[in-house]
């Protein structure tokens, strides 16, 4: 995001102008002019930054031999360069700091220009001189050969080659990323919330229906909850105020509404998450870092990844069965969607993987290519139900299960949550015959290696469906049937 650097004023040209080269217009010599001095090679056409000639103890350029005055250029002589250009830092040097490390502007500009010394007359000017001079005869009777055959070429037709089409017109093929972008843009939307204490942040949204309603994280709009403010911004520069219509800690997803929505908006088309494959392509648009309406481009990575991410603010945590990809995502893509080539949201960005190093001169994290995305069928099912009721609703097994990272499976606790029984009477893991100490390995086809998982996995179905358990108790694997039961809010 770095813009030219201005720098400081340019120091002014050197006082003295250089001689005009051999093959120059001849000027008349004033009195006392040295009639022997050739000019240096290049004259005041040196390449700029290169180094002037100093004399063998290198102190300053060379003279004129004692008592004698240099010669003044003809007027109509072009004066001589303005100081070396300034160096904007390269590889061997402070340069540009990037957007994504905050680094400094390059320290210092190049070396000031130093006029070339006139060396004395000889006859290795005078060979100079010549070569210079035949080298504009050669140039000017190509030139002039050039201007002929044009001229000729010109009384039969140009033969420029020009594109039928440019800038606007250009059409973009159907699952290209720029025909992706264009359409899917005009329907994100960069949200901000704050809080009643004017503490909030940036994230992104899109538009689920032509009532206005738009999805997110629900980690997006957490601060804007209890009497905060809320706005959703569109590509075109068009702001409104919008409200929250409900919020889901677990599922982190979140709808909110806007006030006074236009009527022409235009909702982006859900995909079907089941239905994507390692490899596939994805295009993520956001807020990284503020800087709305970003498109960035990848892969699906990985799916079913299992992934329990927090905002660090200590409120609940949410469990997903994600969609791995490596699409740059940052701090601001959160909410935003996750499309495939033809434009289908397949996912809502939700969480990274993080070395921890920040950008911009903060201690924010990164994106290193590890992006995960809430699956949009199980998003849209979220979505409906916070807009119909304005509450989440959970499937459950009816168990309280360790939340250990573990690698043996999920592990039904010997003690219950807040002094409940770890296994609800009458619950579905009762019916279905789990008891406390139960590990449970798998859930239908998925493998289960630890709590997180387990619910991560439960939160993709539905109340009311029926999946197959396998766990092993006292060594033995075993397998039951269970009928998921349902949780409505987030207490």
């Amino acid at each position: 995001m770095s813009t030219e650097n201005e720098g400081s004023a340019v120091p002014p040209a050197p006082s003295a102008p250089p001689p005009p080269p051999a093959d120059a217009p001849a000027a008349s010599a004033p009195q006392g002019a040295h009639p022997g001095a050739a000019p240096a090679a290049g004259g005041p056409y040196a390449t700029q930054g290169s180094p002037a000639h100093q004399d063998p103890a290198g102190g300053a350029p060379a003279g004129p031999p004692p008592g004698e005055s240099s010669s003044a250029p003809d007027a109509s002589w072009p004066p001589p360069p303005p100081p070396s250009t300034p160096a904007y830092g390269g590889d061997g040097g402070a340069g540009h700091g990037s957007a994504g490390h905050g680094g400094g502007w390059g320290s210092g500009w190049g070396t000031p220009y130093q006029q070339p010394a006139p060396k004395s007359g000889g006859g290795r000017g005078r060979v100079v001189a010549a070569v210079l001079v035949a080298a504009l005869v050669a140039g000017g009777l190509g030139g002039g050969l050039g201007y002929t055959l044009a001229r000729e070429n010109d009384s039969g037709g140009s033969t420029t080659v020009s594109s039928s089409t440019s800038g606007g017109n250009v059409k973009r093929d159907p699952g290209t990323v720029a025909a992706v972008a264009a359409a899917a843009l005009p329907s994100t939307v960069t949200i901000e919330a704050a809080s009643s204490s004017g503490e909030g942040g940036t994230g992104t949204g899109f538009v689920f229906d032509k009532q206005g309603h738009i999805v997110t994280n629900n980690h997006v709009v957490a601060d804007a909850v209890d009497g905060g403010k809320l706005s959703a911004t569109f590509p075109d520069g068009k702001k409104y105020d919008a409200e929250v219509v409900g919020n889901a800690q677990g599922y982190d997803v979140a709808v909110i509404k806007l006030k006074n929505a236009p009527s022409d908006l235009d909702p982006l088309t859900l995909g079907n998450s089941d239905k994507v494959a390692v490899g596939d392509s994805t295009i993520a648009i956001g807020a990284p870092f503020g800087l709305s309406n970003t498109v960035t481009t990848g892969i699906i990575s990985a799916k079913n990844r299992p992934v329990a991410s927090s905002d660090g603010s200590g409120s609940q945590a949410s469990y997903m069965s994600a969609l791995q990809t490596d699409a740059s995502i940052n701090p601001g893509n959160s909410g935003g969607p996750l499309l495939d080539a033809q434009g289908n949201v397949i996912g809502i960005n939700s969480a990274i993987q993080s070395t921890g190093n920040g950008g911009f001169g903060t201690g924010q994290a990164g994106s290193i290519g590890l992006g995960f995305a809430i699956p949009i069928n199980q998003a849209k099912y979220v979505a409906q139900e916070l807009i119909r009721t304005g509450k989440p609703v959970y499937a459950k097994i009816g168990a309280s299960v360790s939340l250990e990272d573990t690698a043996s499976g999920a592990k039904i606790t010997e003690d219950g949550v807040g002094g409940t029984e770890p296994v609800d009477p009458g619950g579905p893991a009762d019916k279905a015959g789990l008891r406390p100490g139960d590990v449970i390995t798998k859930l239908d086809d998925r493998v289960i290696d630890s709590g997180p998982t387990l619910i991560g996995e439960i939160w993709t179905h539905k109340p009311g469906d029926e999946v197959t358990l396998t766990y092993e108790r006292g060594g033995q694997q075993r397998t039951t049937e269970l009928t998921l039961g349902s949780r409505v809010g987030d207490s």
